[in-house]
């Protein structure tokens, strides 16, 4: 049996996905944890997996049920836009996550423009992981929740180890959750508060939502914070890891900024931010191509193999900005659980890519791709650091 994941080194995909996708788009393989999951990579039955509400995301954390890894956040938090949708914060939540919003755009760009004088002033190398992708997007999530740009660093320590996948419980999981959580919530009657969390705060004062708890309004902001930020920094430092290890995307990037827009949304299918699989809990038993799945078998969706599926995307390991279908890649996910923050994401990168290509128009690694060191057991592919010159 195949163990999975397969590889965490982020400058190739790993050979086992295309031979799969071809062979045995179901197969059987042994998780982290030691379960047997049945792995698709097809473009079409990862679509299909994604759409079918017979296939559960909550009833993955349920007790006895084969998993991917240890859980590193309480059960009850794994379907957590349900939850805030059961809530009804909902509109809140997605209010706040609108790129539109006054100022945002703006501030992203400042922001940006800050990081790079930063970089600049250090001079060469730079670590653009630590030094640009994650501030920036820590920073952005401070704006969004509207806490002190202060409280980044706090929330950010904990994430190294949130979203690790580790086959067994991790003590300093819940320590760190538990200290977020009172941290949060102690921001909550902090006058300074606005944002997302100062609305939730107000909420206190409405009979409606009486049924709030301070530890359920900090929960929001918590993984807000934690999902926002290890998706937007991990994705941004993949596709600058592609642009590094590809001059030709970068250059073309680069040299018609016009099409940036379009090169992220190319971005988003051709890399390999996603160092595992989306899963699913399948409720009954149900026929998935040619294997019969059984009720309570754990189901991964293999985003990798379903954005490089040549049946879905002719040519799928060419970054083609003019590709017509390029917005159909599955990096957002797909049906109930599709990322409520696809635009916030999409233009957070712009920016960022923006920015960085005209600052820094010579950006080049600063050691050979294979020198990279790839974090191990984690739920994003990410290399340590990420340095660069220019």
């Amino acid at each position: 049996m195949l163990d999975f994941p397969f590889s965490w080194d982020g400058t190739r995909v790993p050979a086992e996905v295309g031979e799969l996708r071809a062979a045995t788009p179901v197969r059987r393989v042994r998780t982290i944890a030691g379960d047997e999951a049945w792995l698709v990579s097809s473009y079409e039955l990862c679509a299909q997996v994604l759409k079918d509400d017979r296939f559960s995301l909550k009833d993955t954390s349920a007790p006895g049920v084969p998993r991917q890894y240890a859980l590193t956040i309480p059960p009850e938090v794994v379907n957590n836009m349900g939850n805030i949708t059961g809530a009804g914060l909902r509109r809140a939540v997605m209010k706040a996550l609108n790129p539109k919003a006054p100022g945002l755009t703006d501030w992203l760009r400042r922001e940006a423009h800050r990081l790079v004088d930063l970089i600049v002033a250090e001079g060469p190398t730079a670590d653009l992981r630590g030094a640009f992708c994650e501030p920036y997007s820590a920073g952005m999530h401070c704006r969004i929740l509207g806490i002190p740009q202060t409280e980044a660093p706090a929330f950010l320590r904990s994430l190294d180890i949130a979203f690790m996948n580790s086959p067994c419980p991790i003590t300093g999981a819940r320590l760190n959750w538990d200290r977020d959580i009172s941290r949060m919530a102690a921001l909550l009657d902090d006058p300074a508060t606005h944002g997302l969390m100062g609305e939730l705060a107000a909420l206190r004062d409405d009979p409606e939502y009486a049924h709030l708890t301070d530890e359920m309004l900090a929960t929001v902001g918590v993984t807000l914070f934690g999902a926002g930020v290890i998706s937007t920094s991990g994705f941004l430092t993949m596709a600058l890891v592609y642009l590094l290890t590809h001059p030709i995307a970068r250059d073309l990037l680069r040299d018609r900024p016009e099409l940036i827009g379009p090169g992220v949304e190319e971005l988003l299918r051709v890399n390999l931010s996603i160092g595992d699989a989306l899963p699913r809990l399948a409720l009954e038993d149900l026929r998935l191509g040619d294997v019969d799945v059984r009720a309570g078998e754990l189901v991964l969706v293999l985003v990798e193999g379903a954005n490089l599926d040549p049946e879905k995307f002719a040519d799928p390991h060419r970054f083609d900005v003019h590709r017509d279908n390029t917005a159909d890649h599955l990096s957002f996910g797909g049906g109930a659980h599709y990322c409520p923050a696809t635009a916030l994401g999409r233009t957070h990168a712009r920016i960022a890519l923006e920015v960085l290509l005209d600052r820094l128009p010579d950006v080049a690694l600063a050691v050979p791709p294979g020198q990279l060191v790839w974090r191990t057991g984690f739920m994003k592919r990410i290399p340590e650091r990420l340095p660069v010159t220019w």
